[in-house]
This record gives C-alpha cells, sequence and structure tokens, in this order.
C-alpha cells in the first residue's frame, strides 16, 4: 500500500512501463500527456498516452485492493471518469484502459477482472489490459 504523497510517482512509474510495454504490444510509439479535445463545445483533456498517429488513446491506472481486501470504491469512480472521457473522444481512435495487476489476496481475481465483472455495461469500444509490472506482460481482460 503506497502512502498518499508517493502516489503522483508510483503512478508516473506505472505510465512509462505501460508506455513500453504498449510500444511493443501495438508495434507504435507513446507520447505521454496529449491533450485531446473532447466533447461538444470542444474541450482540452490531457490523455496519459497517446499513440504518435493518434490511432490510440490510453488511460493507466495503478490501483489496488483497500487494506482491508474491499475494492477501491474512489478509485472505481474515477475509472468510471475516465470511461466518460473515452464516450466523448471521436470513434476514430482505439481508447484502451490499462490497469495495474492486483490481484485479491482473498479470490482468483485481480482488480481489472472486477472491474470488468462489474461494469462491463460502459466498456462498449474500450479495451481493458492488465500489465503485470512483474512480469513485464500485457493481458487483455475479456470475456
Amino acid at each position: 500500500m503506497n502512502k498518499n504523497n508517493e502516489n503522483t510517482g508510483v503512478g508516473k512509474s506505472f505510465q512509462n512501463i505501460s508506455k513500453e510495454l504498449l510500444a511493443k504490444h501495438y508495434h507504435k510509439e507513446f507520447i505521454p500527456e496529449i491533450a485531446i479535445n473532447i466533447g461538444n463545445p470542444p474541450k482540452l483533456r490531457k490523455f496519459d498516452l497517446v499513440s504518435e498517429d493518434m490511432s490510440i488513446v490510453v488511460e493507466c491506472k495503478c490501483y489496488n485492493w483497500t487494506q482491508g481486501n474491499n475494492n477501491p470504491s474512489a478509485k472505481m469512480s474515477t475509472l468510471n471518469e475516465a470511461v466518460l472521457y473515452f464516450k466523448l473522444l471521436d470513434d476514430i481512435c482505439e481508447k484502451v484502459i490499462v490497469m495495474k495487476k492486483s490481484i485479491h489476496p482473498n479470490r482468483d481475481e485481480t482488480l481489472a477482472e472486477y472491474y470488468f465483472r462489474t461494469y462491463r455495461f460502459v466498456l462498449d469500444g474500450i479495451t481493458l489490459l492488465e500489465v503485470d509490472t512483474d512480469t513485464q506482460t500485457i493481458n487483455a481482460i475479456k470475456e
């Protein structure tokens, strides 16, 4: 569990790991913190990673189960906010959420699997990937 003052650094580190793994996965380079217009009227919103050709837009989430082994409900709300921003993007790009692999200590389920199981009804048109920072691998979360 991270202390609050460590969250920004931990998030940036996860973003950098994700950037490298996504480059290998998609065979494209990714640029961090690119602002793209969303909505109508348009408003600029920075996304964590965007492919150089602007065909893939990524949000990175380095979340863990809570100390009491519960789902981090406030973080799930923030994840749903990212989904809303994706829904306001044009459909000409692939929309990807990358979550850190976090296995529940008492269940055979990761946080990304839990999110997919619980919120799949809002994920239409959005790819959910899970990054294992230990093995440096990417796994697609789907049915």
